[in-house]
């Protein structure tokens, strides 16, 4: 089966990075360096400019012992 993405809306998906961040203490260059990537890309998903491949997300979700749906949700009214 195939989707054409033309035909649905974009999802909005918002996430909880910087929360997270907080309550461990660590700095956004911290992260980067514990999950493979830069700063720049941490600015980017807290923002909400960048969603973040599956692995990476994954990666985020193991260094905070959480799952990813705890991280990241789709934005109520985006269907």
């Amino acid at each position: 089966m195939r989707i054409m993405s033309k035909c649905l809306p974009q999802l909005k998906i918002a996430n909880r990075l910087h929360v997270l961040r907080a309550e461990h203490r660590i700095t956004q260059e911290q992260l980067a360096k514990e999950v493979g990537v830069t700063r720049a890309t941490i600015v980017a998903i807290e923002g909400g400019g960048y969603n973040p491949s599956l692995e990476l997300a994954f990666r985020l979700a193991r260094y905070f012992k959480t799952d990813i749906n705890t991280i990241f949700s789709v934005e109520e009214g985006n269907k």
